[in-house]
Parts: C-alpha cells; structure tokens; sequence
C-alpha cells in the first residue's frame, strides 16, 4: 500500500487519550486502534455535504493528516448542507475555510489543501503518503480517475454518493472487492454536477457512515463492507445491502 512509505509513528499524547477516552471504551476498540488511526492519512475527495461530513468525523475520531481537494470557491446555494463553512466565508475559497473548520475542531490533526480539480496528471502527486480515500466528488469523471489509481497503487477507496432522499455506499479494496468500474462500466447521463437535489441531513447521514467505513479499513475495528453495497432511501427509510462482485473483464481491476 502505498502510503505505508510514510510509516511515521506520532504517539498519542495525555491530552488526546483523555479526548478520545469514550470511542476507547468501544468494546474491543483499543489504544492501539486509535494509535492506527494517528499514523493514517486520508485523502477528502470533496467537501461538500458528503466529504464534509465526513472529514469532520475523522477529525475528531482523531485522524493524523488528512488531505482536502476541492475546487472552487463557497457559494450561498453550498450552506444547506456544508457544515464546516461559515456564512461569512461565501465568495471564498472551500478548502481554506474547511482547513480552518477542522483545526478548530481538533488542532491535533494536520490538514493539507489543494484547491484543484483531480486530474490524471496530478493525481499520482495528491495520492502520495496517503492510506485511504474518501470519494464525494459531485461527478464520475473525477471519481474514476481516483478509482483508476486507487486501484493500481493498491490504496483503499470508500465510494458514496447520494440523490435527494437516496444514497449509497461501498469500499474499493484493491485485489479483493469490486471497483467502481465493475458497478458503473458507464457514466449515467441525468448525473449532472449541480443538477442533482441535495437534502442536508441526507448527504450528512452519508458522510458520516463514510466516516464509520473509513476508520474501520485503517483501524482494522469492525466488519467492513466488503462485496456489499448499501443502499437508501431516506423518503421511506428503506436500506438494504447488495452483493456486488468483481468484473473479470473490467477494464481497470479485471
């Protein structure tokens, strides 16, 4: 796994035992699991009303370092569902102001930002010392770029992605589950990028379940979603849990 390079050990001080002295009451969730979750770094692949949500979560769960892409800058239409921008922040750039959001909340995490769109020439240079990513670009373009090169640097991918009251939700694990080429071979025509209704508690519900899936692939906690995908719809609170499997004539896993 690529981000393995990095094997910087930062060991958990007084201070952030006693922060996160309730998640280690977990059962079975250790000093160590949370010493795991130090030593990682993720990557945020948006931060919107998913990516945001998320990042928060892995923030104060206690994430080490933690990459944030975006580009752009915050409009009004973003704050029915961004929770780590501020009304007076609109105009601005996403990124800055999330980085701002985080370190406030937990000034023990160490935040990069990169105010780009990810892109086959600069993804290999984002993904470096990285040992998951979290996918909540609001396009298929970027997503499967990220898939592409998850894929063949062997690095953990959580796929999310949600439509008004509905969502879903898998993990990428290279080698071992489906990507996202297997499920999606093609781009769906209607998914414009602000053509899709959002509401905030929907995509929050998302992120935060991204967040769960996450600490459990780096902390090596829990059962993960594995050949599975959840799937919602908030309208009637209906989830279920598909079997997906790998494509053997895939294009990038098969």
């Amino acid at each position: 796994m690529q981000g393995l390079e990095k094997n910087i050990v930062r060991w958990l001080s007084k201070t952030e035992l006693e922060r996160y002295r309730r998640q280690l009451m977990l059962h079975g969730f250790t000093v160590d699991h949370q010493q795991r979750l130090k030593d990682s770094t993720a990557l945020i692949a948006g931060i919107g009303g998913l990516g945001g949500t998320a990042a928060m979560y892995l923030a104060v769960a206690g994430i080490g370092e933690m990459v944030i892409v975006h580009s752009g800058n915050l409009t009004l239409s973003n704050m029915n569902r961004q929770i780590l921008m501020r009304h007076e922040w609109i105009g601005k750039s996403r990124v800055v102001q999330a980085m701002k959001s985080i370190e406030d909340i937990n000034p023990d995490v160490d935040v990069e930002v990169y105010d780009e769109r990810i892109t086959e020439n600069n993804v290999d240079r984002l993904l470096n010392g990285v040992h998951i990513v979290l996918s909540a670009r609001p396009n298929f373009h970027e997503r499967r770029i990220l898939n592409n090169a998850c894929v063949r640097l062997g690095i953990p991918m959580v796929e999310a992605a949600m439509n008004g009251m509905e969502g879903y939700i898998f993990n990428i694990i290279p080698g071992i589950t489906p990507c996202l080429n297997c499920i999606y071979p093609e781009d769906n025509p209607e998914w414009e990028e602000l053509g899709f209704p959002v509401l905030g508690a929907v995509s929050g519900m998302l992120g935060s379940i991204m967040a769960i899936e996450a600490i459990k692939i780096l902390t090596g906690y829990g059962r993960l979603l594995l050949s599975k995908m959840l799937v919602f719809n908030t309208l009637d609170m209906e989830f279920r849990k598909l079997d997906i499997s790998r494509d053997d004539n895939c294009d990038v896993c098969g």
